[in-house]
């Protein structure tokens, strides 16, 4: 962030104990005194939460900013998260930034999931804030107040989607959440098998987020109020349901137009081609119709008429979430990675880069260590 004050950066590198090879590369940039780098000792379980609540205790900051290595946060950014606590009450216990690809253009996978975020960080997020509704936090550019994060509890370690959950925690305390208009850049999947990889620990970790607090439905409607319980049911329940039942609606469609087509079965099956047809459209027109608001609004033109293939690319969810469904039976908190730096526009960004990739400056580095307790 080189616009942000460099004396009131503290700023933590974490890495997994393992990861020698990351923890080497970075100790080559020669970075200034205010990054410290923080190993995580081996321990299970081996998530990114499990990570950041080891870091926790080491942030000496009024605010604390989740960043993935691979984002690139437009430079403004930490003045405006500023700008919007000062604004706002001691109640906003975070502001989440809007998260889209710098390789949004790089294949027809991309160029969806590029859809897909627009959507939801620009149309869907600012949406249930307006509403008052929780809201589930990125993994990535979320900007807290620390005092409420530490209140809240920190992150979940055995939760995979882990801000997903902790925005409904943040309800539940009676904290709200917000949305700055400020992008941080990523990197989109653009191999399927990768991409297959990371949708589905997030479709398992939705799916862990909606039964944990499901757990108690009566204390639940309590704390989150009517509101709050409709939003919760209809973004964590719902999204997670729409994404398994893709598959069956079009199987019902196919039947009905079998049964349309069979002798004894002309009236049943019109009545219920009808009536998916009606489900169908009204559903996913209304879905394609927000995709190209959101492009439009995103400034990303050439992606209006790929809204259109939406539908097929709903499918690729859906099998990511029946995966998520075995994993959640079998290996409820495995974390798969997602291999990242496999985009062919790496190397622009990196130029990019290259000038704050070497910065001019004191090399001496304190780090930190610990063991289990």
């Amino acid at each position: 962030m080189p616009d942000y004050p460099a004396a009131k950066l503290d700023i933590k590198l974490v890495f997994e104990e393992s990861d020698v090879t990351t923890w080497a590369a970075a100790k080559a940039l020669k970075l200034p005194d205010h990054f410290e780098f923080i190993r995580v000792p081996t321990s299970l379980p081996r998530t990114k939460p499990k990570a950041c609540n080891f870091a926790l205790p080491f942030a000496r900051g009024d605010f604390l900013v989740v960043y993935d290595a691979e984002d690139l946060p437009e430079p403004q950014q930490l003045k405006k998260a500023i700008a919007a606590f000062e604004l706002g009450d001691k109640n906003l216990a975070c502001v989440q930034a809007q998260l889209n690809y710098y390789n949004w253009n790089e294949n027809w996978l991309t160029r969806q999931f590029a859809i897909e975020y627009a959507a939801f960080f620009d149309l869907i997020l600012p949406t249930l804030v307006r509403l008052g509704m929780p809201i589930p936090l990125g993994g990535t550019s979320t900007h807290f107040r620390i005092e409420a994060l530490r209140d809240a509890g920190a992150w979940d370690p055995n939760n995979v989607t882990e801000d997903a959950d902790l925005g409904q925690r943040f309800a539940l305390k009676g904290y709200r959440c917000g949305i700055i208009r400020s992008t941080t850049q990523e990197e989109a999947n653009c191999r399927l098998n990768n991409w297959i990889r990371q949708r589905s620990r997030w479709a398992k970790g939705w799916m862990q987020t909606y039964l944990v607090r499901m757990r108690h439905p009566v204390q639940l409607y309590r704390a989150l109020g009517f509101r709050g319980f409709v939003g919760f049911q209809i973004v964590i329940g719902g999204f997670s349901l729409s994404n398994l039942l893709h598959p069956v609606l079009y199987l019902a469609m196919a039947l009905a137009l079998f049964l349309t087509g069979a002798p004894t079965g002309f009236q049943q099956g019109t009545a219920l081609a009808l009536f998916n047809m009606a489900v169908l459209v009204s559903g996913y027109a209304g879905a394609v119709a927000a995709g190209m608001v959101a492009v439009s609004v995103r400034g990303l033109a050439p992606l209006f008429l790929q809204t259109l293939m939406m539908p097929a690319y709903w499918l690729l969810i859906s099998l990511a979430a029946y995966k998520a469904i075995w994993q959640l039976a079998t290996r409820p908190f495995h974390w798969e990675k997602t291999h990242h730096g496999l985009s062919r526009m790496m190397g622009v960004q990196l130029a990019r880069l290259q000038p704050s990739l070497n910065p001019a400056g004191n090399s001496r580095k304190k780090d930190r260590a610990g063991t289990p307790h």
